[in-house]
């Protein structure tokens, strides 16, 4: 297989580009996903299967029986954002997801400190759920009887798979990642119904949907972790060379992500909830991480309690696979623009992949693993700080992303067939509410990576460093490379959908 830039049959739109504008033709992926394979690729990045056994029970030992109008209420807001970012992603229309987006309303300094950010973020994500699948592959064996392994081994296992795997053509993962989800979806629907039709332990109760029920548990903490749980879904727009009617299938996408998740996650945890009725409370206290495999073993059959165990670790490859692969294209758009090392643009011309981007996201996973493994380490402290870092960072960049549509259509004003609620009053409220959540997460840090109160502050560390980097190095291209720092925030993808825009107006008269 060759390695070679991806520019064979270039369209129209790119001869046009290269005539009129002046930029040279840059690499492009391509695909024809539709939304419900957009849709699973996306949602596959928040396991769901191991958020419902490994999650909401924590949001229900934080939350109480409320947990479940917490997720209501954590739809609603991500709706709010979704409104903003897919009318972003309408007017400018760029690969680049956060980094495009922040670039434009905020700025390339800011924008490119944001896909520093981004990009630490998703690694910690990435690296943290690396040690995760070997930690659970490791305890499933031994709870069948078999012999104790280490974690490491598999998480060498997951990671030649995930690697392997994004080596090649989207659609190959999103075939796998679509067959995972709809495995995982059916045995949390099939324990859903089974508790709806039995009427749970005690009858089915309206109570966890009351917001009074939700405010008698600590809110905070609650909502942080519910929010945590969703992310994914924002990586749309990512992939909008790869989808067929980008105009179409991104805004359907996000909306049909964020309705789906919010709706799974809430109904599970209702059931989950009335699965141990007015107990459900003092269970999450005692024993959360076994709740959802009594649980189903009850309501459903024993043999499920092997089968959730199971589903858990095919949810963490299908995260990693759908992890691995968003990095790999914010390292792709990065070398586009100059902004990292050109070879990393690659696109590869048999499977349209960012093959040279996914090796290395797949070497700097390998790095971020190996030292815990030469320490031995047990690997649960490690995961917890690695995905909470990840998930902190995560919700800083939306928040930026919502205060960067203002931003830009303040600039540009209201389009035509647009209003003030998608522009301004949507993005205006995500953005205070995700900004607020990552004061009480900086706030209550423990309650994210674990450890005593302040113990594990110096992770941020590590997020304010990618952002400063970040904004640092466009500050160096605007004195000395002003050409590249022009050109950072995928600002090449305006001028072709310009030109396309003037294709389209020359060809209707």
């Amino acid at each position: 297989m060759t390695d070679t830039t991806h520019s064979a049959g270039a369209s129209p739109v790119f001869t046009l580009l290269n005539d009129d504008v002046g930029v040279s033709e840059k690499p492009r992926l391509a695909g024809r996903m539709g939304p419900a394979s957009l849709v699973l690729t996306v949602l596959a990045f928040s396991a769901p299967m191991a958020v419902v056994q490994g999650f909401i029970p924590f949001t229900i030992l934080f939350g109480g029986p409320g947990a479940t109008f917490a997720f209501l209420l954590t739809t609603l807001v991500l709706l709010l954002f979704s409104v903003g970012y897919v009318t972003m992603a309408k007017h400018v229309p760029k690969p680049g997801d956060f980094y495009a987006f922040i670039s434009s309303g905020l700025g390339n300094v800011v924008g490119l400190g944001a896909a520093f950010l981004a990009v630490v973020a998703y690694l910690a994500l990435l690296g943290g759920s690396y040690i995760f699948i070997g930690i659970n592959v490791s305890s499933l064996i031994s709870s069948l009887g078999g012999p104790e392994t280490t974690w490491w081994i598999w998480t060498i296992i997951a990671w030649v798979g995930v690697s392997t795997l994004g080596y090649f053509h989207i659609e190959l993962s999103a075939k796998i990642l679509s067959t995972a989800m709809l495995i995982e979806i059916a045995i949390v629907m099939i324990f859903n119904v089974a508790v709806l039709y039995s009427g749970g332990s005690e009858g089915l109760s309206s109570a966890p949907l009351s917001p009074s029920t939700f405010a008698a548990g600590d809110i905070g903490v609650t909502l942080l972790y519910t929010i945590l749980v969703f992310l994914g879904f924002e990586a749309t727009a990512l992939f909008r060379d790869e989808v067929r009617d980008p105009d179409r299938t991104i805004p359907r996408a996000t909306y049909g992500a964020v309705i789906f998740v919010g709706v799974l996650y809430t109904l599970s945890c209702y059931t989950l909830t009335e699965a141990f009725g007015s107990q459900a409370w003092e269970v999450a206290k005692a024993n959360p991480t076994s709740m959802f495999t009594v649980a189903i073993g009850k309501f459903v059959s024993p043999v499920f309690e092997q089968v959730a165990y199971c589903s858990v670790i095919l949810s963490l490859f299908a995260a990693l696979v759908s992890i691995h692969n968003v990095l790999s294209r914010y390292v792709l758009n990065l070398a586009v623009d100059k902004a990292l090392p050109t070879y990393l643009a690659k696109v590869h011309q048999r499977h349209s992949s960012p093959h040279t981007a996914s090796n290395a996201i797949a070497t700097v996973a390998a790095l971020f693993v190996a030292p815990f493994i030469l320490m031995k380490a047990g690997g649960s402290t490690e995961y917890a700080i690695a995905t909470g870092i990840g998930g902190v960072g995560v919700i800083a960049l939306m928040a930026m992303v919502s205060c960067a549509v203002i931003a830009w259509f303040g600039r540009h004003g209201v389009p035509s067939g647009e209003n003030a609620f998608k522009v301004f009053i949507a993005p205006a409220i995500a953005a205070f509410i995700m900004f607020a959540t990552v004061v009480f997460a900086v706030a209550h840090l423990d309650l994210v990576v674990g450890g005593a109160p302040g113990e594990n502050l110096w992770v941020l560390y590590f997020l304010i460093a990618a952002f400063v980097m970040g904004c640092g190095l466009a500050l160096y291209f605007r004195t000395a490379k002003r050409d590249v720092y022009n050109s950072l925030g995928r600002a090449d993808r305006v001028f072709e959908f310009l030109a396309h825009k003037r294709e389209q107006a020359a060809n209707r008269d």
